[in-house]
């Protein structure tokens, strides 16, 4: 199943890296990423679609928990 994932993340070098492996190791292949940082140069809002056959609710999770992720909302594609 596809995932959009909407996420805000903390402008820190690695942040994009970890998100990314961490939806690698829950089972979920990324399939695009588009992002923008904001002007005051403190965030990231960052779209990503996933594909996997795992609950999104375990991917929610373990984004929620990293901490460069300030928030992440998912929706079925």
């Amino acid at each position: 199943m596809r995932y959009q994932l909407d996420l805000t993340l903390r402008q820190a070098e690695g942040a994009l890296s970890r998100v990314l492996g961490t939806a690698e190791r829950r089972g979920f292949r990324p399939l695009s990423v588009d992002g923008e940082a904001q002007p005051d140069g403190d965030r990231w809002y960052l779209r990503m679609t996933v594909e996997g056959e795992r609950s999104d609710e375990s991917l929610q999770n373990q984004l929620a928990k990293l901490y460069d992720c300030l928030d992440v909302q998912v929706t079925p594609c």
